[in-house]
């Protein structure tokens, strides 16, 4: 079964034109402006639905090719598969409203400096695996409707948003490795050597492949795997490909922030999207 139905949506001058409905080719673009304005771009398969109603469960296969203008986009940019988290229509009208829940996600993802986008309580998970917060990412997320510890975090956060973090660590599974990062890409070959002979520049044209399993998620660019994990997330969720300017941090210190960013023009092309169920 090969799946490629998307609908685009996107902020005031921010743009995604379909390029050849053949190939499923699009680019995402967002303008140049100031940090006082959110610009987004994006294609997904769930606008309409509620989050219990998203189309997309294991065992399931996508693949795309993708590049993007930047190595170092200011927000954040990516493809793979979500739960919407954080339940916003972004002012988008008719859209169903959710309330915000744990994160769910499998995906490549794209993470500007200002980003911290883990909630591990060590930056090692193990030897090998690097808990990646920014830069361009595998990751994966895998959390429960309801935990009993996320009281005892909400209790937590006015008094200490470290132990708050903790908390959620122990509640929020995650894994994930840097596949590239303009100021640290020697580091990040010499913990992932099986991507050394690939160049995962993310401004060249690759073909990316993520397989969702029930209790496996693997990552393939150019047909190499760059990395598995046993964190797999819960279904359903949807399918997501954007970019935007927005960030969001939640540091190992507790610190907490998040808002938009100043940029300029940036974008994102994609095409060959196949959902394919083996």
């Amino acid at each position: 079964m090969v799946y490629t139905q998307v609908n685009p949506r996107h902020t005031p001058n921010a743009r995604v034109k379909e390029i050849s409905r053949a190939t499923t080719h699009y680019r995402l673009s967002i303008p140049s402006g100031f940090s006082d304005s959110y610009r987004l771009a994006q294609l997904d398969d769930y606008t309409q639905l509620p989050r219990g109603r998203f189309p997309l469960h294991p065992l399931l296969s996508l693949s795309l090719s993708a590049r993007a203008s930047s190595d170092s986009i200011a927000g954040t940019w990516g493809f793979g598969l979500w739960n919407d988290p954080f339940g916003l229509s972004l002012g988008f009208g008719g859209n169903p409203f959710r309330l915000p829940a744990l994160p769910n996600a499998v995906w490549f993802f794209g993470a500007s400096k200002e980003n911290y986008l883990s909630f591990a309580s060590s930056p090692l998970r193990s030897a090998q695996r690097e808990v990646a917060a920014n830069g361009f990412i595998a990751q994966t997320f895998r959390s429960p409707r309801f935990h009993p510890l996320l009281i005892l975090a909400g209790l937590a956060l006015p008094f200490s948003r470290k132990l708050t973090r903790r908390l959620l660590s122990r509640v929020i599974e995650e894994e994930g490795v840097q596949l590239w990062s303009p100021t640290s890409s020697r580091r990040m070959q010499e913990q992932a050597p099986a991507i050394q002979s690939q160049s995962v520049d993310p401004t060249q044209w690759h073909r990316y492949r993520l397989d969702w399993r029930t209790k496996r998620v693997s990552f393939e660019v150019d047909e190499v795997q760059v990395f598995e994990s046993p964190v797999s997330p819960n279904p359903p969720l949807g399918l997501v490909i954007w970019i935007d300017n927005q960030y969001a941090a939640f540091t190992p210190e507790g610190k907490i922030a998040m808002g938009v960013l100043e940029g300029k023009e940036e974008w994102l092309e994609i095409k060959d999207l196949e959902i394919y169920r083996p």
